[in-house]
């Protein structure tokens, strides 16, 4: 592993990080803030996954969550969205190849070399985390942005007692009904549908839920409403009498004006979850 940058920040250290992964055979970043009450012992951890077209710097820059993290004492990790590299298939569209890695293995060429997220994620980088850093790996939460917030619901949902919390804003949440998780889950995981249903958060919510508190946000502005399709995952979490909260806020749309608007909110929702005994 190699530090490309250290700043200070709210107290802490904002620290940008690469190292060679194994799972995605390539160079991968990640940033990665400390808060203050790190340089005494482990602190408790909460994801960032990004949303299409986004590497790790876009959230660490815009989201405005380091300020928060720093008054509750948590870690923020922010993980690329996709493996890179010029051996490293990509797509001429926006929603496909590098920057859409959508949180998934992939099972089919040319992706599946180096497009495997869901382990780098769930596995990978975690075990990294926790031997170089002085964080609480029993103590994570996780949150995302859209495609971020697909993967932030289906890891929470799919890996029981990993994350105390999990949160999103604008999620994915139905990907194999709409057209933003149709096309890419037929590139990377081919045409069996049935492939697909493990990494829809609807239908994982209706199968089986999380076993912890849920808070949800996206903007009745949102420009990609038709994509998103909140109402898929309201009615499986109001079904399953899921704990938590589904929240459309008026007037917001996609931006990280409305990520940051509310990062203060899902920051103090993970805090309480992850400081708790």
């Amino acid at each position: 592993m190699q530090t490309v940058s250290e700043n200070a920040c709210f107290g802490g250290t904002q620290g940008v990080h690469t190292h060679a992964s194994d799972v995605c055979g390539c160079d991968m970043t990640f940033g990665l803030f400390l808060p203050e009450e790190a340089r005494i012992g482990p602190v408790p951890v909460l994801w960032y996954l990004s949303g299409l077209t986004c590497t790790h710097e876009n959230a660490m820059v815009k989201a405005g969550a380091q300020g928060w993290a720093a008054e509750q004492g948590i870690a923020l990790v922010f993980p690329d969205t996709s493996p890179r590299g010029d051996g490293v298939a990509n797509d001429g569209a926006f929603d496909l190849g590098q920057g859409a890695g959508f949180y998934v293995n992939a099972t089919q060429a040319p992706w599946a070399p180096h497009f495997r997220m869901w382990d780098y994620v769930a596995t990978e980088l975690p075990a990294l985390l926790g031997a170089e850093f002085p964080l609480d790996m029993d103590r994570q939460a996780i949150t995302g942005h859209s495609m971020g917030g697909h993967g932030a619901l289906t890891l929470a949902m799919s890996l029981p007692g990993r994350f105390r919390s999990v949160s999103a804003f604008s999620p994915i949440c139905n990907p194999t009904g709409g057209d933003w998780g149709r096309k890419q889950f037929a590139a990377y995981l081919g045409p069996d549908e049935s492939a697909w249903e493990a990494h829809d958060a609807s239908l994982l919510m209706a199968d089986r839920g999380f076993d912890g508190p849920m808070l949800v946000d996206t903007g009745t502005s949102d420009q990609f409403l038709d994509l998103l399709r909140p109402e898929t995952l309201a009615a499986a979490a109001f079904a399953r009498r899921q704990q938590g909260s589904v929240r459309m806020q008026p007037g917001y749309d996609h931006s990280y004006f409305f990520i940051s608007t509310f990062m203060e909110d899902h920051v103090a929702f993970h805090a309480e979850a992850l400081w708790r005994d």
